[in-house]
């Protein structure tokens, strides 16, 4: 007898369709699985017969084959293993087959007959309302992110479950808790703590308000790095629509963990010795890397000369497109990546050239060698710089603090607002849209010419000037960009302070 369900399986962080199809004959007993299954498919045989066997199930001595199809690409993990039980169970005639008619499975199977969460449930939930199918049964810990699909789901414990819920009349699924609404609030670390640094904090600000990415340049102990993990305590909540795309993001990194969903903004900080596909994402079936596991928040790059040069490199074309696509011999993967870039290093290897009290023993050459290793295309993506001085000690032991967090909160919702109205983040503006959106007065007109011939700014960095720009305008709640703005504007580029002082 033949029978076939409905499954999924990963391809990026999008499921595609797979039939679990299963023939039981006479003959000399054998269990094989065909359809390009990797070795944790292939083992999914044994896996699958302890888990009948433990349930009170009856497994037969005869030939059973096993399709996934389509057979042209690459199945992996164990996400296969209830499919194929239950369309076994099926072929025996445990299960009706007119039960798993337009029901979607996925779960990976333990000896015991326990059913055990996998990656992607979401996305395979998904998959099931696109599809017009009557729903999806998952295990237990995934049924909360699978709920947030919109798909009817049925969760389940163990495979008796399973056969119990077939046999009879399907039950109500599975209902999304209220707690699933709210996103909630993320307990990160805020401003109020940081003492003086009031330019750097000035630069985050306009950073948070209109996505810019930013480099944090001093000596060691300034706290360049702490300023940089304060940054999403200025942005604000994550939209539903962010909500479900960065959960379906972690869901297909099997980094989710026990949380039902990702409520707040990501904020990533991997190491200096990470690899280009670390980074970036990639492997023999491609998984989301740093970028992606970023999208909708914070990539942070400390120390951001020691990283490889070739993984540096590789962030020029997700910073420009907010995308990533990871090609293979038989299809491409496209990953979501629009994050904001925060980096920080050092002026030179020792750290102390600059430092108002410690001498720097650096040669020019050693300088010069040191901050080759960040190209000069990845700073022109960059569009604020900003020196770190370390603190006076008569700030530390100061008790006033001139900037409040909860204000400086606020102006960044409000601008974020005037940016919702006009349809765009001001670092995300369209080059087709700049006229319309950037208005700038003759004053600021004159500057900018002249900055373009003094500080030999290319196109992309004279187009991000103007965008940090309306970031400070919208700031102050201007509708148009003032010679003021595009001033301190100027001031975050690398040579920009030294134009300022000329003009």
């Amino acid at each position: 007898m033949i029978a076939s369900v409905h499954s999924a399986y990963l391809w990026g962080t999008d499921a595609l369709s797979v039939v679990v199809e299963a023939d039981i004959q006479f003959g000399i007993p054998g269990f094989s699985i065909v359809g390009l299954p990797d070795n944790a498919v292939k083992e999914s045989k044994d896996r699958i017969r302890s888990a009948i066997r433990n349930s009170g199930f009856d497994f037969p001595p005869r030939r059973i084959t096993v399709n996934l199809a389509p057979a042209d690409r690459k199945k992996e993990g164990g996400i296969f293993d209830l499919p194929i039980c239950v369309a076994i169970l099926t072929a025996l005639g445990v299960i009706p087959q007119e039960r798993v008619k337009g029901i979607l499975f996925v779960g990976e199977l333990g000896l015991t007959g326990e059913v055990r969460p996998v990656r992607g449930a979401i996305s395979s939930a998904f998959l099931a309302r696109q599809r017009g199918l009557a729903g999806i049964v998952c295990p237990e810990p995934n049924a909360r992110e699978a709920c947030l699909s919109g798909a009817r789901v049925w969760p389940v414990g163990d495979l008796k479950e399973i056969v119990s819920l077939l046999r009879g009349p399907l039950p109500e699924p599975a209902e999304v808790p209220d707690g699933h609404a709210d996103p909630g609030v993320a307990d990160v670390p805020g401003l109020s703590d940081v003492v003086g640094q009031e330019l750097p904090k000035r630069a985050l600000t306009v950073a948070a308000a209109g996505v810019h990415n930013v480099l944090f340049i001093g000596p060691p102990g300034a706290g360049k790095s702490m300023l940089a993990r304060r940054l999403p305590s200025l942005l604000p909540a994550l939209s539903q629509e962010e909500v479900l795309e960065c959960t379906r993001i972690y869901s297909a990194a099997g980094k989710l963990g026990n949380a039902p969903l990702i409520g707040t903004r990501p904020f990533r900080a991997p190491h200096h010795t990470i690899s280009d596909v670390g980074l970036i994402g990639g492997g023999s079936i491609p998984a989301p890397g740093e970028v992606t596991l970023a999208h909708n928040g914070v990539l942070f790059l400390d120390e951001l000369p020691e990283f490889r040069r070739a993984a540096l490199e590789s962030l020029r074309q997700p910073l420009e497109d907010g995308v990533v696509t990871i090609s293979r011999a038989l299809a491409a993967v496209t990953f979501p990546s629009r994050f904001q870039l925060v980096a920080a290093m050092n002026p030179c290897p020792c750290g102390f050239l600059g430092h108002p009290a410690k001498e720097c023993r650096c040669t020019p050459v050693q300088v010069s060698r040191y901050r080759s290793r960040v190209s000069g295309p990845l700073l022109d993506r960059i569009d604020i710089h900003v020196w770190v001085d370390p603190v006076d000690a008569s700030h530390i032991l100061s008790s006033a603090h001139p900037s409040s967090p909860s204000r400086i909160k606020d102006q960044v919702a409000a601008a974020r607002s005037l940016q919702r109205e006009r349809g765009f983040l001001n670092a995300r503006i369209p080059d087709g849209e700049m006229e319309r959106l950037c208005s700038i007065d003759s004053r600021g007109r004159g500057l900018l010419v002249h900055a373009m011939k003094s500080c030999h700014l290319s196109m992309r960095g004279f187009k991000r000037v103007i965008k940090v720009a309306r970031s400070i305008a919208d700031l102050e709640g201007s509708p148009s960009i003032g010679h003021d703005h595009l001033a301190e504007a100027l001031q975050y580029r690398p040579d920009g302070a030294s134009l300022l002082m000329a003009v």
